[in-house]
């Protein structure tokens, strides 16, 4: 027997479609006018609802809502309505994660905030997505100019200390410590070292979201990515074996300049020692 309840049913969801539409239409029209009035909040929560409506026209609208999210962000934040601000963001990278214009106006709101490392993630999320954009690359080395210290480059372009290290970690890697963890590794130079040397388990720690992101790129240029276990972490936090596996054989670090008071090198090599270093026998 033909099914009674097919026609109704169809009725139902044509009528639903033909709501959603007509709702979509209206709420699209009422963008444009309030953008007109130049009512940015309002217009942005049209777009907000047409977006999730309508995902479809995620495309098409782009540009217009990217416009509409950037006004609505300058009122909020000259109203000091810092947090409204940062969930319109959330909300707008929720619908457009790869969106390397909306994360690199992210970091720009939260750098003159003085949020410079949590700045430079999204300066170099918007890199990454989109290595041409002049923008982002501009905001991402000035804002690495405040949080990568000067002493890192004069030791990394000191040979006769890194010529130290690397031998002592020969050494110690030969004499039979297979699993390291480098505190703190800030380029990953020493985590490298140890690789090369022969370790058969790697892992590196920095709290620094700039150098975590700086020392990925350094790994994976060096085509060791999957040979090093990085960790946004304070070595204080690292478990075993939510983080690690096991306890390391070395810990290997240099924490030293304000690093001696920001990750408390005392602390973490005690840590370490107790926590995270194998006893000797």
């Amino acid at each position: 027997m033909p099914n009674s309840n097919a026609k109704p049913h169809c009725n139902r969801r044509g009528g639903r479609e033909a709501g959603r539409q007509e709702l979509v239409s209206r709420s699209l029209q009422s963008a444009q006018h309030c953008l007109g009035d130049q009512d940015f909040g309002t217009a942005y929560a049209h777009y907000l609802l047409v977006l999730n409506l309508a995902p479809e026209l995620k495309i098409s609208v782009k540009e217009t809502f990217q416009f509409t999210l950037f006004k609505w962000a300058e009122e909020l934040d000259s109203l000091a309505r810092i947090q409204d601000l940062f969930n319109c963001y959330e909300q707008a990278l929720e619908l457009y994660p790869n969106d390397e214009v909306i994360c690199n106006s992210m970091g720009e709101h939260l750098f003159r905030m003085g949020f410079r490392d949590e700045a430079a993630g999204y300066f170099h999320k918007a890199v990454k997505l989109n290595p041409d954009f002049a923008d982002a690359k501009e905001n991402f080395y000035r804002v690495a100019n405040w949080l990568v210290e000067r002493w890192h480059f004069i030791m990394l372009n000191d040979a006769k200390r890194n010529l130290t290290y690397l031998k002592a970690i020969e050494n110690a890697v030969c004499s039979g410590c297979k699993s390291v963890l480098d505190i703190g590794t800030g380029t990953g130079i020493l985590s490298m070292f140890a690789k090369k040397a022969g370790a058969s388990f790697v892992y590196a720690c920095e709290l620094s979201k700039t150098m975590y992101e700086l020392a990925r790129d350094v790994v994976s240029a060096n085509n060791m990515e999957k040979e090093i276990k990085l960790l946004h972490l304070k070595s204080l936090d690292i478990e075993i074996p939510k983080h690690i596996p096991e306890r390391v054989s070395l810990v290997v670090t240099e924490t030293v300049d304000a690093g001696l008071f920001g990750e408390g090198i005392v602390e973490s090599l005690i840590h370490a020692w107790e926590h995270l270093l194998l006893q000797p026998r």
